[in-house]
């Protein structure tokens, strides 16, 4: 059955024109009155959904049953992506998605070879958040992660922060094992680099701050690979 993100009030018997985006995708589908989909907010659990009408630009639904059923992991991991080039950044945040992340933080490393600030630096936010909201739908996750303004390691740092563990994959001598390093199912925070690995004084800057250097084992992973090994780690261990 078709799922479309509705970030939107849901109720049980309310009609709805659904927004222009999920609209879209209904009329791509071609869909017909009496079709069924299902629709989630964000907000927990999904419904499934009836096509009342389709117009020309709009389409309108009603909405059915509600299924509380949730797919999230049991542990949240918190994401901060060194900035990778090309269509790599779409890729991360597509199976990172799809492997239960809660958020995402572009970070714009000193090696990142895409800088972003300004207007541009909006757009690609809006665009990783769009490709995190697709991969949802296709996945069955009923909430979508937050893809977080692209910021500098240094500027993260001065942020709130999320309470909990936190690790980063490093290649420097004294790493632990990922699975020694994570023990328990508190929040984890997971820091990777782009190409080229973090510089050092960004790596000194993460272990002063508390994070655990940590090791996936003797093979040198792709800068988009990496995160994605820990969240399919730690959420196939839970």
């Amino acid at each position: 059955m078709p799922r479309f993100y509705c970030p939107c009030p849901l109720s049980t018997g309310q009609l709805l024109d659904l927004p222009a985006g999920a609209a879209r995708h209904v009329q791509v589908l071609r869909l017909q009155p009496g079709g069924v989909i299902t629709l989630f907010n964000g907000e927990g659990g999904e419904y499934q959904a009836t096509v009342t009408r389709m117009g020309r630009s709009d389409v309108q639904v009603q909405v059915d049953a509600h299924d509380p059923v949730e797919r999230e992991a049991t542990r949240a991991i918190h994401l901060l992506a060194g900035i990778t080039a090309n269509e790599r950044m779409d890729w991360l945040v597509e199976k990172a998605t799809e492997l239960g992340v809660a958020s995402i933080t572009p970070i714009t490393a000193e090696r990142s070879v895409l800088k972003l600030k300004g207007e541009r630096a909006d757009k690609k936010r809006s665009h990783w958040q769009a490709v995190a909201i697709a991969a949802a739908e296709q996945c069955g996750r009923n909430r979508v992660p937050t893809i977080h303004e692209a910021c500098s390691l240094s500027e993260w740092l001065k942020m709130p922060t999320v309470q909990g563990q936190r690790c980063v994959l490093s290649l420097a001598d004294g790493t632990q094992p990922l699975a020694q390093a994570t023990q328990g199912d508190g929040p984890l925070v997971v820091l990777s680099g782009p190409e080229g690995g973090l510089s050092p004084t960004e790596e000194a800057q993460a272990l002063a701050a508390g994070f655990a250097p940590v090791t996936l084992g003797p093979r040198v992973l792709r800068a988009e690979t990496a995160p994605l090994a820990v969240l399919a780690a730690i959420h196939c261990r839970v």
